[in-house]
This record gives structure tokens, sequence and C-alpha cells, in this order.
């Protein structure tokens, strides 16, 4: 499969959360602030990427983050609703690139760029479970 038959620049995708303690900073090392850890924005951000182009993929395809270049900008505490957004910029054969922003309200608290890959599900399961 081509991406570039089936994703169109400008798809896009927002997701919201309501931030967790299990999702903080001092959730997982101790003496730390609890604020909204950074690898948790990161996954919202993929996860919205996914979210953006997953209803176009065939069947038996779907995609896997491969880059990240993410700027985690501001604090946000426990209970606050985090809005993260995708927007697909380039589409390559194999290869989906997004723009992607977090915000608390109005202040944006991470930006920057995601890349995913397009993976046939049977040959990359039939790959990994040779290793």
């Amino acid at each position: 499969m081509d991406a570039r038959d089936i994703i169109t620049i400008g798809m896009s995708a927002e997701r919201t959360l309501v931030v967790p303690p299990e999702q903080t900073v001092g959730h997982f090392v101790a003496g730390m602030p609890m604020v909204y850890a950074t690898p948790m924005m990161i996954l919202e951000m993929e996860l919205a990427s996914g979210d953006a182009i997953r209803g176009h993929l065939q069947p038996g395809w779907v995609t896997v983050g491969t880059e990240v270049d993410i700027r985690h900008l501001a604090a946000t505490p426990v209970g606050a609703t985090v809005r993260t957004t995708a927007k697909v910029i380039a589409v390559e054969r194999r290869v989906i690139r997004f723009e992607v922003e977090a915000f608390d309200g109005e202040r944006k608290i991470g930006d920057g760029r995601h890349a995913r890959g397009l993976v046939n599900l049977a040959s990359f399961n039939k790959r990994m479970g040779a290793k």
C-alpha cells in the first residue's frame, strides 16, 4: 500500500483528557512534581496522529510511531484538561508526517512533529515472531 493513495495533507484529529495522578512525573519518579509527564503528552500526540488517519487505512494495515521531535513548554497540574491535536503535513510512500500540539485551556503546553510508518500487520507480526 502507498500512503499517498489514501492519506491527504490536512487530515486531523483531536483528543482530550483530564490529567490523572498516574500520568505525572511524580508518579514515575519519587520526589518530582505531580505535573503532566512529557512521555504521556507525547503518547497523546501519537494517539491523535493515529486517530487522524486510522479510518482511511486498508484492512490489515496500521501505522507505528517512527519519529518524535517535541517541545514540552509548560507544566500542567493533575485535574487539568489537556487537548491534543495532530494534522497531516506530509505524505510519503510509507511515512506520514504530522504537526502536533497540546493545550491546557488556551495555553499551548507542547508542540512539534511526529512521523508514523505504514505497516502491514501480518508481515510485521511474522517478522517479529521470527526473532
